[in-house]
């Protein structure tokens, strides 16, 4: 069910649509465009309306799966299968996608109900959500074709592809350290974190320390104490690497 989009809320989509680069892609279609999912895409449901973005966030993830691994297939063949299936993994995550919905900006145009505003903590999650659910939206209003969802995020794979392909163990740094540290026999990597702010949704709001035999290798901050955990690991790979070469 669809619900009767408004002529500034038509503008606003029509705007960011523009964002995403599609005026471009038979441009004079947008202002006659069918847009009534892609508002559906936009509507979180918090917003307690008649329509919200459940449905076409499940599309998005097979749509977004689909397209990438075309992508993978046409400019990284030479990749084996397992390789293939670990970036696609990135290119798919929702790491990835709350990064894509934040560079946009997605929020200013996400129809959402005043709890969730507030839930700082969950603003990664609806950025994820939303920007998924759009690219299920999109692939429906251009008659089931992965045309616009190639031609807004081909750029952006490919910079996320070279910078992946040139640190394999990017965002799984502590995997990769365990990893070494075992091959060593060392044991395992010791973390200790600690909230050094109360504001959620700080980027900084954990500190994390790594040790390997009582050695500390690494610190990192990060808006969760995964993340930073994640840093520093990464800082220690960094420092071990450094120390290898030397």
């Amino acid at each position: 069910m669809s619900i009767p989009i408004s002529p500034e809320r038509r503008n606003q989509l029509i705007e960011f649509l523009y964002d995403l680069g599609l005026n471009t892609l038979r441009s004079n279609e947008l202002q006659t465009r069918d847009l009534s999912l892609v508002d559906e895409a936009l509507t979180h449901t918090s917003a307690g309306l008649g329509i919200n973005h459940e449905k076409l966030e499940f599309l998005g993830d097979a749509v977004l799966r689909l397209a990438v691994s075309e992508y993978l297939l046409s400019c990284y063949s030479s990749l084996s299968v397992g390789q293939s299936s670990s970036l696609r993994a990135q290119l798919v995550s929702d790491r990835w996608l709350a990064e894509l919905g934040q560079k946009y900006r997605i929020e200013t145009v996400l129809r959402i109900g005043t709890s969730a505003i507030k839930d700082s903590v969950a603003r990664q999650t609806l950025r994820a959500e939303a920007t998924e659910a759009l690219i299920g939206a999109l692939y429906c209003c251009w008659n089931n074709s992965l045309e616009p969802i190639h031609y807004w995020l081909r750029a952006h794979w490919e910079r996320s592809s070279i910078q992946l392909l040139a640190d394999p163990h990017c965002y799984n740094w502590k995997a990769a350290l365990q990893e070494w540290s075992q091959s060593e026999g060392l044991g395992l990597p010791i973390y200790t974190s600690k909230e050094v702010s109360q504001s959620y949704g700080d980027p900084v709001r954990f500190r994390s320390l790594v040790f390997i035999e009582k050695k500390s290798l690494g610190e990192g901050f990060g808006g969760s104490r995964r993340d930073a955990e994640q840093q520093a690991a990464h800082y220690a790979l960094k420092t071990l690497k450094t120390q290898i070469s030397t």
